[in-house]
């Protein structure tokens, strides 16, 4: 077995792994990222999910870096399409016009943006990457984590790399197993969390639902239509207790409210792009799910360049219910069969949603395999909410960020803070039967206790894999969060080499966490939210 070694090892390609391996490389150190699929970028890329965001994004509450990240998908848009000279001029560029976010864009842009940001590193050979590469056992002696050894996945072959500082930015927390890490799954019990939201009794195999997400275009007057999906008859007649009609439906509860509400579907809607503007304060934004995560509009772009829009198809009837992927022996099961609701989905849209016109189903939606960089049409990758969570020197849980219980909505702020997010607690749909969970939350710092293992001296989280709980993981799990808790334990990894120090010595020292804070600053990182109205 061959053996390579680096200053920062990066187990995950995810957001906050390529956020963690930018930090690293700009502080000099040597680093390698492993990665199971063909992109780097996770959620935003093999899982093609547009970025979720707060509403105040464009002025402040995000990294510097992630800012870049940005701003680089819209300068390519501006370099490579041919938009219009109304959406050229457009500073707040939204390829998608979606409601979801203020910057909707296809998967590969981003990869493009990604790939862009590392490049300068691979050239100089201060970054590897290796794909595709999974985990697969560790060497740990004591408290350190001396290696971690991956396989590739089409080869078999298998090497062990060995770092000063490693780092799990693993959509599930693979390494937490590997290493002998402590970590929690699932939800706690209220007596453990004191938290409202949570259920009296520990249920650790209850997490949030996976969705397998894909892209689809319409073209009027074709067909398109897939061949009936194996397991259609199964999720035809799929209908969870608190649902209020099939899975396979345009109906299901609304995430805020449970009110059982019916949303439109018109991939025919002749809107106007510019006046679409998404603030989940005021909505969720998918009472018409053909905008909702609408990923390019054909209408920013030259006529004729594009026949329709592209729209991201990741909504509630594609979440999976029925199986979580943490520690489950039956996990590639589950992943199958979320491939199959997802392609029953699609099916059901061609052949039986209901049309305004008073027909049924729109034979010329397309799945754009294309876009997501597959075969079959799908994402590359499931679409992932929930990890396993290192039991943390602080862990972060309901009171700390829930309106109703801090009796206000001011920022949450830490001594040891490493970076903001803002987010509500958003649960959506889990394993053990459980309808959405939506709390109102205030805008938060992100403490530098929640990447700390209560153990392990040089094992990072670097992801959803944060000192969270089952609760507070749903504010906790989006685009520019997951990406600071990655460029935090970058930086981290950096200040403890060049200090000769640990992290939790960092933690505990108050000189060191000043300057360390000091260094986050210097370098872009937001640690407190600015003093304004209207939280």
């Amino acid at each position: 077995m061959n053996h390579l070694n680096s200053d920062v090892l990066i187990v995950g390609g995810g957001l906050g792994g390529v956020a963690a391996a930018i930090a690293a490389l700009r502080g000099g150190k040597t680093v390698i990222i492993t990665e199971q699929y063909e992109w780097l970028g996770g959620q935003l890329t093999s899982q093609a999910v547009p970025l979720d965001e707060h509403t105040w994004v464009e002025q402040f509450g995000v990294t510097a870096s992630y800012r870049e990240l940005r701003d680089g998908i819209r300068d390519y848009y501006r370099a490579h399409y041919p938009l219009t000279d109304a959406a050229r001029a457009e500073r707040y560029l939204n390829p998608g016009a979606g409601l979801v976010s203020r910057l909707c864009a296809e998967p590969r842009v981003a990869v493009s943006v990604i790939d862009s940001l590392l490049a300068p590193y691979l050239g100089s050979g201060a970054l590897r990457i290796l794909k595709p590469y999974v985990p697969v056992s560790a060497v740990v002696d004591d408290t350190v984590v001396r290696s971690v050894v991956v396989e590739n996945l089409l080869t078999g072959d298998r090497l062990e790399l060995a770092a000063a500082y490693v780092l799990d930015a693993t959509e599930l927390g693979d390494l937490l197993p590997l290493t002998g890490a402590e970590y929690v799954t699932g939800a706690e019990s209220r007596a453990d969390t004191g938290e409202p939201s949570a259920p009296t009794e520990a249920q650790p195999h209850n997490v949030q639902a996976f969705s397998w997400c894909f892209v689809i275009d319409h073209r009027e007057g074709e067909n398109h239509v897939i061949a009936q999906p194996r397991d259609y008859e199964y999720w035809s007649a799929y209908r969870p207790e608190f649902w209020g009609a099939p899975l396979l439906s345009l109906t299901a509860p609304h995430p805020r409210t449970l009110e059982i509400v019916t949303r439109s579907f018109t991939p025919t809607i002749d809107d106007d792009p510019f006046e679409q503007l998404a603030d989940q304060r005021a909505d969720g934004g998918d009472s018409e799910l053909w905008i909702f995560r609408r990923i390019l509009s054909k209408k920013m772009l030259a006529d004729g360049h594009l026949d329709s829009d592209l729209v991201l198809v990741n909504w509630p009837m594609i979440d999976y219910l029925d199986g979580s992927l943490i520690d489950n022996p039956d996990a590639a099961t589950h992943l199958e069969a979320s491939k199959q609701l997802s392609l029953s989905m699609f099916y059901w849209l061609q052949t039986e949603a209901p049309r305004p016109d008073g027909g049924t189903g729109w034979s010329g939606l397309r799945l754009r395999g294309d876009i997501t960089g597959t075969d079959d049409g799908l994402a590359q990758a499931p679409y992932i909410r929930e990890s396993r969570r290192i039991v943390s020197e602080y862990r972060v849980v309901e009171s700390d960020l829930s309106i109703e219980l801090r009796g206000h909505g001011r920022p949450a702020t830490f001594d040891d803070s490493v970076g903001i997010g803002m987010y509500r607690i958003d649960l959506h749909p889990s394993t053990g039967g459980d309808n959405y969970i939506d709390v109102a939350s205030a805008p938060f710092e992100i403490p530098l206790g929640a990447l700390i293992p209560v153990r392990l001296d040089n094992l990072l989280p670097a992801g959803k894999n944060v000192g969270t709980t089952h609760i507070t993981n749903g504010a906790f799990r989006l685009h520019p969060v997951e990406w600071n808790i990655g460029e935090a334990a970058g930086w981290l990894a950096v200040f403890c080499l060049d200090r000769a120090t640990d992290p939790r010595t960092v933690r505990h020292t108050p000189r060191l966490l000043e300057e360390f804070q000091s260094l986050l600053s210097r370098r872009g990182v937001e640690l407190h939210w600015p003093d304004v109205t209207g939280y």
